[in-house]
């Protein structure tokens, strides 16, 4: 268990704060634009260790960077993204899950684990358009 130092309190609270994925820059950038002293290496040391105790979800984007955002749920789930406001919805995907088994099976794996991320465009950005 990782000692709760006052930066990983402060990324905690700020994670709580948002409910969009966010990057360790943008959180980084909030961080300092509020005074706190917190470094961009430990804004990404504990964003890992947070991601590894699942106190995290991340989503890795289409250009490679990881996105942060508090988990709400503990229990395996995916994520719906608006690609242009970065609206999320958690999902369940039974279907996924049977279909991830199944495809695992038919080639002889077992301990099969996947990570599924949905993208679109959420209806309010749609109407905008």
């Amino acid at each position: 268990m990782q000692r709760m130092t006052r930066q990983r309190a402060s990324i905690a609270d700020l994670l709580a704060a948002t409910e969009d994925f966010r990057s360790a820059q943008q959180l980084h950038e909030v961080l300092r634009a509020r005074g706190e002293t917190t470094g961009l290496a430990t804004v990404y040391r504990t964003l890992q260790t947070m991601a590894d105790a699942g106190q995290v979800d991340v989503l890795r984007t289409a250009e490679g960077e990881n996105l942060f955002r508090r988990c709400e749920r503990t229990e395996h789930h995916h994520h719906l993204v608006c690609r242009s406001c970065g609206a999320t919805i958690e999902i369940d995907g039974p279907t996924v899950e049977a279909w991830a088994s199944l495809v695992g099976a038919t080639h002889g794996f077992i301990d099969i684990e996947h990570t599924i991320e949905l993208f679109g465009t959420c209806a309010d950005c749609a109407a905008r358009r």
